[in-house]
């Protein structure tokens, strides 16, 4: 996946300034997709050369002449032609994990506290993402298509963050060789 999908797909939920997509960018997309203010930046001005999207100054922005970018036809088009291809399965590359394999062979090394503290940061995610899910997915409330999908990317959040909270209270008890 390139930055630039992620990008489109942030803007055709709302057009935004180059500041505030990258400050929705982290609330959102940003949990999957990491990417600095810099290079979402840079996105932007690729983009808008390619003909993907085009900025404009609202009149709303007074001194700041912030820009606002929406994406155009030829954006729409991209974003579609991507989604459309088959997605590879994600590549895990975990450095905790060959630090881990580390520990099993050398024997020396105790690395139960960085598995509590892996597992602090895991609860302290899942916890923000039961927050968007009570917030944004009511129970009470009909969902529609597009709803359903976001909610069920959260639950993916969700199920993953629950999972490695599970797999690190194994490894420490794994670790304790109780």
């Amino acid at each position: 996946m390139s930055l630039a999908h992620a990008v489109l797909t942030s803007l055709l939920e709302k057009a935004s300034s180059g500041y505030d997509l990258a400050r929705r960018f982290d609330k959102s997309i940003g949990y999957f997709w990491h990417a600095t203010h810099q290079q979402i930046y840079r996105e932007l001005a690729r983009m808008e050369a390619a003909g993907w999207v085009e900025a404009s100054i609202p009149a709303d922005a007074g001194k700041t002449r912030k820009k606002e970018y929406r994406v155009l036809a030829a954006g729409r088009q991209e974003l579609a032609r991507w989604a459309q291809q088959e997605a590879p399965p994600m590549d895990l590359r975990d450095e905790f994990t060959v630090k881990l394999r580390a520990d099993a062979v050398l024997g020396e090394v105790d690395l139960s506290p960085e598995v509590r503290r892996h597992i602090a940061l895991h609860e302290e995610r899942l916890a923000q993402y039961r927050e968007i899910e009570t917030r944004d997915f009511p129970s009470t409330r009909a969902l529609s298509r597009g709803q359903r999908i976001q909610y069920m990317i959260l639950k993916k959040g969700i199920l993953y963050e629950q999972g490695e909270i599970d797999w690190g209270r194994e490894m420490l008890t794994a670790m304790e060789g109780a």
